[in-house]
């Protein structure tokens, strides 16, 4: 995704900037969540700042609506969410500002895939990343509640992401961490997670399940929403597997 850069943060990393909810049937079934809790419609180019429906646990799993972008509880503005769409997975556990999210503020962050960016000669190429079977997939998220200085309550999350497996790596050296399904309840629930645990669910997800394609520039605007997205580009079809 497009690289968003702060030097003053140094635990979140520049990718996974937009992704997509393709299709909404099943999608209660799949989290385990009450219908009409949240609205749940098709989102072909979700970017930070906008709302989406994200999971959580309170004994069931429910949905509620977040703003994508972290916004701490202590900031003291809110366009701090901006600067933190995603966090390393692998020193998140040891910064201040995400341990304590880590403990009982994680979520899920429900996709049919998300969009990246490959550095060519010709500039940069977007590609859309899906399951081969073309299933929902959860993103390991953190979240957090931040009241704005009118009494505002706004709700936001963040992405933590991993390096590239191998799939991934001839487009960027860094992906979302994508939660194997029987791995989701031990993400969610409101308990420490051992370190053992931690390095499995931030393992790179398995090539063998994804698949990438080239798609067209359009996806740079989030002002377009359109099932076309997410269509392969004719002129160039390959599959990242193909090419390689």
């Amino acid at each position: 995704m497009e690289t968003i850069i702060n030097p003053g943060i140094h635990g979140f990393i520049d990718m996974c900037g937009r992704f997509v909810i393709a299709f909404t049937d099943g999608f209660h079934v799949r989290f385990r969540v009450p219908v009409n809790e949240v609205e749940v419609r098709a989102r072909f180019n979700v970017s930070p700042s906008q709302f989406v429906p994200i999971v959580v646990s309170e004994s069931p799993n429910h949905l509620e609506s977040m703003r994508w972008g972290l916004i701490p509880s202590w900031s003291r503005e809110e366009r701090s969410g901006l600067k933190l769409i995603n966090v390393r997975s692998e020193t998140v556990n040891e910064k201040k500002m995400f341990k304590r999210l880590m403990s009982r503020n994680r979520c899920l962050v429900p996709a049919t895939g998300f969009y990246e960016w490959m550095t060519t000669d010709e500039g940069k190429v977007p590609y859309y990343i899906r399951r081969k079977d073309n299933r929902f997939m959860a993103f390991a998220g953190l979240f957090d509640k931040w009241r704005s200085p009118s009494g505002e309550v706004v709700q936001s999350f963040t992405i933590l992401t991993t390096s590239a497996n191998d799939l991934m790596r001839p487009i960027h050296d860094r992906m979302p961490v994508i939660l194997e399904t029987e791995d989701e309840d031990m993400w969610v629930e409101k308990s420490d997670l051992e370190d053992h645990d931690m390095r499995r669910l931030f393992t790179p997800f398995d090539t063998e399940k994804l698949e990438a394609y080239q798609v067209a520039k359009l996806v740079r605007n989030p002002g377009i929403e359109t099932a076309e997205l997410i269509r392969p580009v004719e002129k160039q079809a390959k599959t990242v597997q193909m090419r390689l």
